[in-house]
């Protein structure tokens, strides 16, 4: 049995987040059913980043083992063929029967826009507009304090299937980008929600309306009522995934990179 690899890129707007669910539109459904068409057969994908209703993505991956011969190049133009407008498979690869898409991810990179200048229609998609005054400087200190290993219950909601809410940020930053200050986030892994709420937090801390320094103890374990509000979906962007390069047998980031 091989194992297929998926880089994929979709507009999030449309979609109820990536899992199938019954009755919804799901990247994951879609796909799925793409890929049986094709395929003529079932595949059980797994996915490196299960990304909520409105999230987009530029480089998630999925893969799924196949007992037959597969042609990547043949794939990846069949996919664009069969698939909506708002989700497509950029790349199709052959990798170890070792690698699992989710399994095998040693990071996930998010970013998050914010648009602080006037509103953009053709933006308004993928940037949460925020036209107030931010202390850019208080942001990045409260960025710096996520970066290590933390509690981040205080960043996920109430009810929550999670058990363990410690995750290892690697980065964690703000950068100025034209008329945007965009959030690049990458942790072994995430949190429902967690990109989101440190956002809305943050962008508290930039409003003066909380001190940086507060971070350091909302990430001790605080309660989801201490920290600040969820931020839109719709400015979140999946912009890759990390890999060991051994076990992918592909590139480690996705094009986003």
């Amino acid at each position: 049995m091989s194992v297929v690899r998926l880089d994929i890129e979709y507009d999030g707007s449309r979609f109820a987040g990536w899992a199938a669910q019954p009755g919804q539109r799901t990247c994951e459904g879609i796909l799925a059913h793409a890929l049986e068409v094709i395929l003529r057969a079932p595949v059980e994908l797994h996915v490196a980043g299960r990304t909520d209703t409105g999230v987009h993505a530029t480089g998630q991956v999925a893969s799924f083992g196949c007992d037959q011969d597969i042609d990547p190049r043949r794939l990846t133009k069949s996919l664009a063929g069969i698939l909506p407008p708002d989700l497509g498979v950029w790349k199709v690869g052959l990798c170890s029967a070792a690698f699992d898409a989710r399994a095998s991810a040693i990071g996930r990179i998010y970013e998050y826009r914010v648009l602080t200048g006037p509103r953009s229609p053709l933006r308004r998609a993928c940037v949460f507009h925020h036209p107030r005054t931010l202390n850019l400087d208080a942001m990045t200190a409260a960025a710096r304090a996520c970066v290590g290993q933390h509690d981040f219950t205080a960043f996920t909601p109430t009810k929550t299937e999670h058990v363990f809410f410690d995750r290892t940020v690697r980065q964690c930053g703000w950068a100025v980008r034209a008329d945007e200050l965009v959030l690049r986030i990458e942790a072994d892994a995430f949190l429902r929600n967690m990109v989101r709420i440190l956002v809305g937090t943050m962008l508290e801390v930039g409003r003066g309306i909380r001190p940086a320094q507060e971070m350091t103890e909302l990430l001790r374990g605080a309660p989801r009522s201490a920290a600040g509000d969820t931020a839109p979906a719709h400015a979140l962007t999946l912009v890759g995934v990390r890999y060991p390069e051994t076990t992918s047998g592909a590139p480690i980031l996705g094009h986003a990179e």
